[in-house]
């Protein structure tokens, strides 16, 4: 019983260096892409802030629209409860 003890602690103690010596491998082989080929972050970040620009726009014509819309259709409301049914036609 007590051996099995010991394998999984030997086992956890291997796995621990694997990882640490892997991640050390990782470090020493980054690749540096130089800046002159790298795309420019202030150029996406613009046209990201664009296309949210336009979507902003189309959303607060949609939501214009669509108040226009309800207003005229209170004020028809108004207007038609007001007016004697009789005089309509």
């Amino acid at each position: 019983m007590a051996s099995s003890g010991y394998l999984q602690a030997a086992a956890l103690l291997l796995a621990g260096l694997l990882c640490l010596g892997a991640a050390e491998a990782d470090q020493d082989t980054g690749t540096v892409i130089p800046a002159e080929s790298r795309p420019c972050v202030d150029c996406h970040a613009f046209e990201f802030m664009q296309r949210a620009l336009q979507d902003l726009k189309k959303t607060a014509f949609n939501l214009d629209a669509r108040t226009e819309t309800l207003v005229l259709r209170a004020e028809r409301r108004a207007l038609c409860d007001c007016m004697p049914i009789g005089s309509l036609g």
